[in-house]
């Protein structure tokens, strides 16, 4: 979903405006956690005890806070993808706003993916403010906890033991706010208002979401290793929560009318994307079509977005009749998610018709390459909603069918050059579908001939460069841009030889000229992500290559960290005779199936070919089909109908996208046929 640089600082300048610090006072003459230099003076879990001491607030509420903002990550004082810093998340907004903008769909780009009615894509005018989003002081808690302790915006920013102490004192400021008891000894379970108003959520179905993520986690418990190195555990305990005090917040009540596609303790509402004329054509209408899926067709995929943009100007975007509609938007700041359209009609959203007739869009709040994080508040919401809809629609939770929007292939060779890559490399995988209960586990081994992509997110840190700036599309020579922050990473580097030396792999795609692919952020050509599952073509000491846009692809992948894990599955590789088979971006039926009057869609391959002996990694057997939707009434010949034919393909992991082959090409065999020993 597009916006530009100069609405988002619009917009973000006017949250600034307005932005209130309504708290006031704390602790006098309280001390930093800090030596000299900013070097901390107690390792992570007792900065935590201390500030939970000091501040008077259950050290098991502030650690469940923390987790469910940070998961008490530090992000090496980076914001997240709404301004948030530090383990506990002090916002700020003004601070943010001085990033680079967007371009999510570009000027003339069709997100609609359908050749049989273009879709040009004028950008909207900036407007003054969004209409929809979280309050203005939920976007500067970082500027409250500066008054209520004392501490500089910097140090706050960019010192966790700062953080921990600011926002323990917004917790106990919110209590006292709220006229309930402070205190290390109080009930955590007291806590439940102040835990809600943490969250920064508008809603009070979002805001209780949040607290109740938070409350699971510490009778849950947790333990892990932050990204910095320190160990933290929060110890499981009984609690009994107070939720009482939830409505002396006094926060609004989202529209949730039935047949809102949400599921249950999840905060939502229902904002619609407008299906309505704007012009005098029978194609003059938007943002989305009508349909009946699953009963006419089956949904294949949902696809994760991120906006490239902020929350509210996105979702202001998404209520006008002649842009482009998705789903649902997901908010960064407390997991909110608002609902546009419903999972029977069909958003204008992929880029790829064949796609988008047989998926479901979420956009997420964020930007894929300028260094920001994703929330853990919209990574958990997120989860709940994609695991309600897969279970609903029966749709597979792997990676074949929870795909980025960087996975979605190009219609035709034309369009693979300008396809997009959100989420982007910093979208955690690996952590999503451990959300999703669906973790990336394997029975194979190194005889088993595939393997799945799995780094360990926080160590694997590629060299990326351009997140400073992102011009529309992959530029032949990318212009001089800074490195990114080194951060986790769900992308692995593929190399044209086992050498870190070696140049990287060419995607022809994206570069005809067959020059190697680079590490600029948007570059994703060089790259598999975590999920994904690949035949394998070799190995040879620490590196394994696959098979991968038509060539060997290595990898890094040594058995002290191994990068990937050994899978079975199936995969297909050309029938006897065949030198080459052409590879599709949409699995289009033949010229025969169209009735009289729909003109037919053509079957024509990509730029890449698949030789013989090459394998690749089956995610489905999938018919040829075709829905036809061209104007707002349905009065052309063929319209709301699927057009099916005899064709059918099978769905491969061919390069950093999934594409699609012609069953009738290939032998569908279980892998390790052939597999390198």
């Amino acid at each position: 979903m597009p916006r530009s640089r100069r609405t988002l600082l619009a917009a973000a300048a006017v949250v600034a405006a307005t932005a209130a610090v309504p708290l006031t006072g704390g602790p006098a003459g309280a001390a930093p956690l800090t030596g000299p230099a900013g070097a901390p003076t107690a390792d992570r879990q007792q900065q935590y005890a201390r500030a939970a001491a000091e501040y008077g607030v259950p050290e098991s509420v502030l650690l469940g806070v923390s987790y469910l903002e940070s998961r008490w990550d530090t992000h090496a004082g980076t914001p997240s993808t709404s301004g948030g810093y530090g383990p506990l998340h002090l916002t700020d907004a003004t601070h943010v706003a001085a990033l680079p903008g967007g371009l999510h769909v570009g000027e003339g780009e069709d997100p609609r993916g359908d050749e049989s009615r273009p879709l040009a894509v004028t950008a909207p005018a900036p407007t003054a403010a969004p209409t929809s989003g979280p309050s203005a002081a939920a976007l500067q808690t970082l500027q409250a906890a500066a008054t209520l302790t004392g501490v500089g915006a910097d140090a706050l920013r960019s010192d966790p033991a700062a953080n921990i102490r600011g926002g323990a004192a917004l917790l106990a400021a919110y209590q006292k706010e709220l006229r309930a008891p402070v205190g290390t000894e109080t009930d955590p379970g007291a806590w439940y208002g102040a835990v809600a108003r943490y969250s920064g959520a508008d809603t009070e179905a979002t805001a209780a979401a949040f607290a109740d993520e938070v409350y699971d986690q510490i009778r849950a418990g947790a333990s892990r290793r932050t990204d910095d190195g320190h160990q933290v555990t929060l110890a499981a305990r009984a609690v009994t929560t107070r939720t009482d005090t939830l409505h002396r917040l006094g926060l609004r009540r989202g529209e949730r009318p039935d047949g809102l596609e949400c599921p249950v303790g999840l905060g939502c509402e229902w904002i619609p994307a407008p299906y309505e004329k704007y012009g005098p054509g029978a194609g003059d209408y938007g943002n989305h079509d009508l349909g009946n899926r699953p009963a006419q067709q089956k949904l294949e995929y949902i696809v994760i977005h991120d906006t490239e943009g902020y929350y509210g100007p996105s979702v202001d975007l998404v209520k006008q009749a002649d842009y482009l509609g998705w789903h649902y938007t997901l908010r960064s700041v407390d997991g909110h998610v608002a609902q546009h359209i419903k999972a029977k009609d069909v958003g204008w959203q992929a880029g790829n018709w064949y796609v988008n007739a047989k998926s479901i869009g979420i956009e997420h709040e964020g930007f894929a390459g300028h260094g920001t994080w994703y929330t853990e508040a919209m990574y958990r919401s997120s989860a709940k909603l994609v695991r309600y809809l897969a279970h609903r629609f029966a749709i597979p939770l792997d990676r074949q069918h929870i795909i980025g929007h960087d996975n979605v292939p190009g219609t035709v060779a034309s369009t693979v050059g300008g396809m997009h890559w959100d989420p982007g490399p910093y979208w955690d995988w690996s952590h999503y579908f451990d959300l999703l209960k669906a973790p990336f586990r394997t029975t194979g081994t190194k005889r088993t001939g595939l393997v799945t992509i799995d780094p360990d997110f926080a160590a694997n840190r590629p060299a990326f460069f351009g997140c400073n700036q992102q011009p529309p599309g992959v530029p032949d020579t990318p212009p001089p841009a800074e490195p990114c922050p080194l951060r986790g990473s769900s992308a692995v580097v593929l190399h044209t030889a086992p050498s870190h030396d070696a140049p990287l792999v060419n995607d022809r795609g994206l570069r005809p000229d067959g020059t190697p692919d680079t590490m600029y952020i948007s570059d994703h050509g060089a790259r598999a992500s975590t999920g994904q599952t690949y035949a394998v073509a070799e190995a040879r000491g620490d590196w394994t290559a696959i098979w991968y846009l038509g060539q060997k692809a290595w990898f890094h992948n040594p058995a002290s960290a191994p990068t990937a894990k050994w899978a079975t599955g199936f995969v297909v590789t050309p029938k006897p005779g065949k030198a080459t088979i052409p590879v599709y971006g949409r699995a289009y039926p033949e010229q025969a199936a169209y009735p009289a009057g729909v003109a037919y869609q053509t079957i024509s391959p990509l730029q890449y070919t698949f030789p013989a002996g090459q394998r690749y990694a089956v995610g489905g057997v999938l018919p040829g089909e075709y829905y036809k939707a061209t104007t707002f009434d349905g009065s052309s010949p063929g319209d709301w109908t699927v057009i099916r034919g005899d064709l059918r393909y099978v769905q491969v992991q061919f390069g950093h996208r999934i594409m699609y082959v012609n069953l009738d090409d290939v032998l569908l065999l279980p892998s390790p046929v052939g597999a390198p020993r």
